[in-house]
């Protein structure tokens, strides 16, 4: 035990600052949590963020996640944790959101005086004092300018892997020199929340990783370098403030003699690029090629690792962080548990145990009968309302409350992999499903997701899974630097649930083509309702 290396994974969050340290043999040795709200009350965040008065514009004040980070770091040499053998870190943080260096702050980020606290050194280093932070929806205007510059939003999801969205970071610095151009002068460097952690631990500007460099409608993600038509239509000279991208377990460098004096961390600890949170989750859930893990929530989320991926209008693609050569995609499908607790007090009496009965008593493919269940306006797709439809595809006012039932289910599952597909995502021998969430504890559902899928269902527990997955790209970065081909062992920490049932496939083949016509004609009906 005396001799036991460490690798540090810290995730700025929305909420808290978080840390997890494994040993050599990636099991957990420590967790701690700093709570934004609780733990930092003189910042006045509610939930970690400040709504302004608009309603659409929401920030994070920058000195807090750096207080933050003091905070964490004294309280774990208080109590006696060995930086010393600490022999890499990496980080996630909250994608999209930007952080402004003010002139001259490059300067004093190189110079820090390990007597005083980090946030003491940096209060006068930042432009603008509250980050926009992923959940501002205030560019709208910024967003149709960009898109119509490149060409439509197709052509923009094809450069960058996404359409322009509001919390996207190129965006919010569009926003940012037209309303406020002196302070977009006064800043040469602008971070995401990932690479603005780095540079923390770094002493020195660190550079944005392909993969939280995806989330911002700038990079170009086939050739990983900047998009210039993107960068000209948001700002000014932005690719100098922006600095270059890097491999995502790309090594930085070694950590500041700041925290060698400080904290005892040794000189030779080495800086990981910091990701963002869905990438460095990716990492955490241990995905492998093919592979796909499906987040059974409030709503529903789904993460794919792919390799030629198609962009659409729907649904998201980045650099993957583990292997950059390759992508990972996300969707997300807001009608996720409400939506099952809906259908369960309907039709099962607010009884799960009946609910699971219904499906284990119908056949899989229902018999024909398919059903779309929106309550409040889907993402993916964009659709609203409930919608049956029997063998022959005609639309029906209701089902028996069993196929009502399996209705619901099949078609929550069959919509995940048709828009995945979309996306470019293969189902392939290997594929394991890796289901999180609180439907990720009924058999009978995960039943259904894996005939739908045609492979093995895995649960898996995601606590932390960004924070874990930091750590994890901390040693995997210095096993690459090394040469050295030390893999995570991919079913580790997996539990097998379910397989799929002999025949389910050809039912679903069948029945997904069927499935995605009556969506379209579901999406166009949603459309003609709201347009008149």
């Amino acid at each position: 035990m005396a001799s036991e290396s460490y690798y540090l994974g810290f995730d700025f969050s929305t909420q808290q600052l978080k840390v997890i340290a494994i040993n050599e043999g990636l099991q957990v040795v420590l967790e701690d949590n700093i709570q934004f709200d609780r733990d930092l009350p003189e910042f006045g965040t509610q939930g970690g963020i400040h709504t302004h008065r608009d309603k659409l514009t929401v920030t994070s004040p920058v000195l807090m996640w750096v207080k933050a980070l003091d905070i964490i770091l004294d309280r774990l040499k208080s109590s006696g944790f060995n930086f010393g053998k600490v022999r890499a870190l990496s980080g996630s943080g909250q994608q999209h959101g930007s952080v402004y260096w003010k002139n001259g702050a490059r300067d004093q980020l190189r110079h820090l005086n390990a007597d005083l606290p980090l946030h003491s050194l940096l209060e006068a280093c930042f432009s603008v004092a509250d980050s926009p932070i992923w959940m501002d929806s205030s560019t709208s205007a910024k967003c149709h300018h960009l898109e119509e510059a490149v060409g439509g939003p197709q052509e923009l999801a094809n450069i960058t892997g996404s359409r322009a969205y509001e919390r996207f970071t190129g965006n919010q610095i569009a926003k940012m020199f037209h309303q406020k151009p002196e302070i977009y002068l006064q800043t040469e460097r602008i971070s995401l929340v990932s690479s603005f952690a780095a540079s923390l631990f770094l002493g020195d500007y660190a550079p944005i990783d392909y993969s939280d460099g995806s989330g911002m409608n700038l990079l170009n993600i086939s050739e990983k370098t900047w998009s210039e038509i993107c960068l000209d239509t948001c700002a000014p000279n932005l690719k100098e403030r922006l600095g270059s991208v890097v491999p995502s377990n790309s090594v930085l460098g070694s950590v500041s003699p700041y925290y060698a004096d400080r904290y005892g961390f040794s000189r030779e600890c080495r800086i990981v690029a910091f990701t963002g949170d869905n990438p460095a989750s990716l990492a955490g859930m241990r995905l492998q090629q093919g592979d796909i893990a499906v987040s059974l929530g409030t709503s529903d989320t789904l993460f794919l690792w792919i390799q030629d991926p198609t962009p659409a209008l729907e649904g998201h693609i980045f650099c993957n962080p583990v292997q950059h050569q390759d992508y990972m995609a996300l969707l997300c499908f807001k009608n996720g548990s409400l939506m099952r607790e809906r259908i369960r007090d309907e039709c099962a009496s607010g009884s799960w145990e009946i609910f699971s009965q219904a499906l284990a008593s119908t056949p899989p493919g229902n018999s024909g009968n398919v059903g779309f269940y929106f309550e409040a306006m889907e993402i993916t797709p964009q659709a609203v309302g409930v919608h049956r439809f029997n063998a022959d595809s005609r639309k029906v006012s209701e089902f028996p409350k069993d196929v009502e039932i399996r209705a619901l289910v099949e078609g929550q599952f069959m919509a995940k992999r048709i828009h995945a597909e979309r996306l470019g995502y293969k189902i392939m021998p290997q594929t394991r499903i890796l289901a999180t969430g609180g439907a990720s504890s009924n058999q009978d559902i995960l039943q259904v997701l894996s005939d739908v899928f045609n492979a093995p269902v895995y649960t898996i527990a995601t606590a932390n899974s960004a924070c874990l997955g930091a750590a994890y790209q901390a040693a995997h970065g210095l096993a690459i630097e090394a040469s050295v081909s030390e893999g995570l062992k991919p079913t580790e920490g997996h539990k097998l649930a379910v397989t799929p049932r002999p025949g389910a496939d050809k039912v679903y083949q069948a029945l997904l083509k069927r499935y995605a016509e009556c969506e379209s004609a579901v999406v166009h009906e949603s459309q003609s309702r709201y347009q008149n």
